[in-house]
């Protein structure tokens, strides 16, 4: 079964795993002027997201997201071991992972593809050029797309 989230009536949930502050705090001003209600959880490290994704512990019941943003660079468990883990689960393979990088290296765009990443985005350094991509992955991935709905 398929849909879109838009038809759902309900905010859409988006996870950010990132461990730069500023990022995470500028995505969540970007996520707040969207045209679309988001509920943002964000992790600071890999092996948060992962708990998250698990549903352990406080996170026990919730909602998958329906749309990871996942950095690259993080601490002890790097962003692409989280997006093999994301791909390799049952659970959560479904769920669109868009990799969101300082980098623009040839090496981590091919990579990531090769481990399943929806799409590769280069963080734009603008605060401006930043809304616009929030904006644009938005009304694709929520409004354009159909998504996969999770497996109960």
């Amino acid at each position: 079964m398929s849909k879109r989230l838009i038809e759902d009536n309900r905010p859409a949930e988006i996870l950010l795993v990132d461990d730069n502050r500023g990022d995470a705090l500028l995505a969540q001003h970007a996520l707040r002027e969207a045209s679309f209600a988001t509920n943002l959880t964000v992790a600071q490290t890999g092996e948060i997201a992962m708990a998250i994704l698990r549903g352990d512990g406080d996170h026990c019941g919730k909602r998958l997201p329906d749309l990871i943003l996942l950095d690259l660079q993080l601490p002890q468990m790097s962003g692409l071991d989280v997006l093999t883990a994301i791909k390799a689960g049952d659970r959560t393979k479904h769920i669109p992972v868009i990799v969101m990088s300082n980098s623009g290296a040839g090496r981590n765009v091919m990579t990531s593809y090769r481990l399943h990443a929806n799409a590769y985005v280069v963080k734009p350094l603008d605060i401006t050029k930043y809304r616009e991509a929030i904006a644009l992955m938005e009304q694709f991935f929520f409004v354009l797309a159909t998504l996969a709905e999770a497996e109960s």
